[in-house]
């Protein structure tokens, strides 16, 4: 008990760490290289957080838990945009580019429409045999190599000045972005398999230990990097974070285990839960539209709802 107790605080610790040198190495290769730091953001910083979720999902799938991974995904795109961004709200007002406003979210909410639409036959039919299917992950990743392609086209963008730019070589800056990626997934790591020990310790159930501490766990490094990318000015690494976490989830995190690994048979969520989802991408387009900024308002909003929401999960 005491061991994974130390462990916990030490998994903290390396999260925390390796997500202040990761902002500061991915802050550093967007100056160098000079392109926006909402690409780093939708990118290098994204993809690097989204490894717990998609381990997560391989690690399932193998061992046939194919719920786990719909249930991993959904709640994670939840969580990134009501919890993470309602807490980096609160520490300051997130200001949002016209980029991403009219291209960047438009692409979150299509994708993620499209993941609700491709469950949808299972969720009101339960006689359905095969939830998700290898041909719905195909659709998934052909639409995000049409982000990819998006993404492409962004290289062509100059820096932008907003934000504190930290000084490194460029050696330095992917030395600190790799680092901080270890420390991330290694940190997360430690603090979701202690935690769920400690859980298991003191008798709560399996049900609540995979509602709770997995999805949070799993969404650990996007909410650490996101606020220390918003306590260090760097506003489009903390939202390109969200965004293309979430689209990387729905696209990569789903759609390519499915495709290797088969398609998935049950599932036990309701369409309560996907309402949320595709509910959150659009309250974030909304609040973005209206003054291209998340205001601490917004922030509270996000909070309020991730607790109805869920409340609803835990008690339902």
């Amino acid at each position: 008990m005491i061991l994974n107790i130390l462990i916990l605080i030490a998994g903290f610790v390396v999260l925390i760490k390796g997500a202040d040198i990761f902002v500061d190495g991915a802050s550093s290769v967007a100056s160098n290289f000079k392109v926006s730091k909402m690409l780093i953001g939708l990118t290098i910083v994204a993809f690097g957080t989204s490894a717990p979720e998609f381990a997560v999902s391989v690690k399932s799938l193998l061992s046939g838990s194919g719920d786990i991974v719909l249930g991993n995904v959904i709640g994670s795109n939840i969580l990134n945009i009501l919890l993470i961004l309602g807490v980096s709200a609160l520490f300051h007002s997130l200001n949002v580019k016209n980029n991403t406003v009219k291209k960047e979210l438009p692409i979150t909410i299509l994708i993620t429409t499209l993941f609700a639409v491709l469950l949808s036959d299972s969720l009101f039919d339960r006689s359905v045999s095969n939830a998700f299917t290898r041909g719905d992950g195909i659709v998934l990743i052909l639409f995000f190599l049409v982000f990819i392609y998006y993404l492409i086209s962004m290289t062509r963008n100059k820096i932008d000045d907003d934000g504190e730019i930290t000084e490194m070589s460029t050696p330095k800056a992917f030395l600190f972005t790799g680092l901080g990626i270890l420390g991330i997934v290694l940190g997360s790591n430690m603090v979701v398999d202690s935690a769920t020990v400690l859980a298991k310790a003191i008798g709560i159930s399996e049900r609540l230990i995979s509602l709770t501490i997995i999805a949070l766990g799993t969404s650990l490094p996007e909410l650490v990097t996101s606020v220390t990318a918003t306590r260090k000015g760097e506003y489009d690494i903390a939202i390109g974070n969200v965004v293309g976490s979430n689209i990387f989830n729905i696209g990569m995190v789903i759609g390519l285990p499915v495709v290797m690994f088969g398609g998935i048979g049950t599932i036990t969520f309701s369409y309560i839960d996907l309402v949320v989802m595709i509910a959150s991408a659009l309250l974030l387009f909304i609040f973005s539209f209206k003054k291209y900024k998340i205001t601490k308002t917004h922030g509270i909003i996000f909070l309020l709802l991730f607790l109805i929401y869920y409340s609803y999960v835990i008690l339902g």
